[in-house]
């Protein structure tokens, strides 16, 4: 039997913090991945991250790599997160694929000039929403797309990450939690919606608890209504106290015509309770980690799919337009709180971009 050559790509993982700690693992052992090189600020967790997964290449430059002709690829999950906008343009510039972790850029001018770069380059570019990669979120997809529920009348998803978690991204960055912690969910929706559009966004925000220290709210929540009436709510929040999840808590609801699809990610299934720690729920973050020999969680899976898809030639799941479209609506959900009133998006949606 005739066997077909593994094509093997040379890989840059640009930041190699929590998230991008966890795609550098992932890449080093996978089979798609001929070398693998690092770019890390931080030299205690660059020698940690190198440590692990034996790079050709370990700096805290990171233009060494995007200046590179050799690598054929570069993951980027870099923090704050204004610098995602200017290192992904010089990767594509330098004729790099990109993943780039969420959000694409900082406003919609800088989104679409990184989209019609990959597209003059014939470049696959691609942004890190993960949870597409979640098995319960494709369960729900699936749960539309085979007609099990009938034509989707209304969805919720209620996020809640802890105070700490969001505390460390309030810290860094002043973006509300419909950009950093809903952008999530606003993708999954419309994924799972598509090709229905949005066209009316309003939102409220609540300033209890973190407003004093980082200027930034403690949670939103947003309606969205589509072209076709269908209508989503989604909250999100960063600040449970650190007891309960660990990290992160969610409910979806999708109710169709003929049925629903209902999905608990509380992570309430798997705890601990020591006599230090008290009560613990583990296994409890978006990203997911390694446990032993298996990983729990969509990162991984998300990481070797762009892995495959670049060497593969194929479009990753997610696109820059799908990308941008989020972008709008939390932008979108942002002046809404600010304003107290709808914001319509017929007229400001672009369908080439779409």
């Amino acid at each position: 039997m005739k066997q077909n050559s593994l094509r093997q790509i040379s890989v840059g993982i640009l930041g190699t913090g929590w998230c991008g700690g966890i795609r550098a693992v992932a890449s080093s052992t996978s089979p798609w991945v001929k070398d693998l090189h690092i770019a890390e600020i931080k030299e205690d967790r660059l020698k940690e991250v190198a440590d692990l997964t034996r790079p050709v290449t370990a700096t805290t430059d990171y233009r060494k790599i995007v200046d590179d002709p050799s690598v054929d690829a570069v993951m980027i999950s870099t923090t704050p997160e204004p610098t995602h906008f200017p290192i992904a343009k010089e990767s594509l510039l330098a004729g790099k694929h990109v993943f780039l972790e969420k959000p694409i850029a900082m406003n919609l001018d800088e989104a679409d000039e990184l989209i019609a770069l990959a597209h003059a380059k014939k470049l696959s570019f691609t942004i890190g929403y993960s949870q597409r990669f979640n098995p319960k979120f494709a369960f729900v997809k699936r749960s539309i797309e085979d007609g099990t529920i009938g034509e989707p009348c209304s969805a919720l998803v209620s996020r809640h990450i802890t105070r700490n978690l969001g505390k460390k991204i309030g810290g860094r960055v002043k973006l509300s939690p419909a950009a950093m912690e809903a952008t999530h969910d606003i993708d999954f929706v419309l994924w799972c919606l598509a090709p229905r559009r949005p066209v009316k966004v309003y939102a409220q925000e609540v300033h209890k608890i973190m407003k004093g220290q980082y200027n930034v709210p403690d949670c939103v929540w947003i309606i969205v209504t589509m072209d076709d009436g269908t209508a989503f709510t989604i909250g999100a929040g960063w600040v449970l106290p650190p007891a309960y999840p660990n990290f992160s808590s969610t409910w979806i609801e999708f109710v169709g015509t003929e049925g629903a699809v209902m999905v608990d990610d509380t992570h309430r299934d798997v705890y601990t309770t020591t006599l230090q720690k008290g009560i613990q729920f583990p296994i409890s973050t978006m990203p997911g980690e390694k446990v032993n020999h298996v990983y729990a969680g969509p990162m991984e899976a998300e990481t070797l799919h762009f892995l495959e898809c670049v060497a593969l030639g194929k479009q990753p799941l997610v696109t820059g337009e799908q990308a941008r479209l989020v972008m709008q609506v939390y932008q979108a959900a942002d002046l809404s709180a600010e304003t107290g009133m709808p914001v319509e998006l017929a007229k400001t949606l672009e369908p080439s971009l779409v």
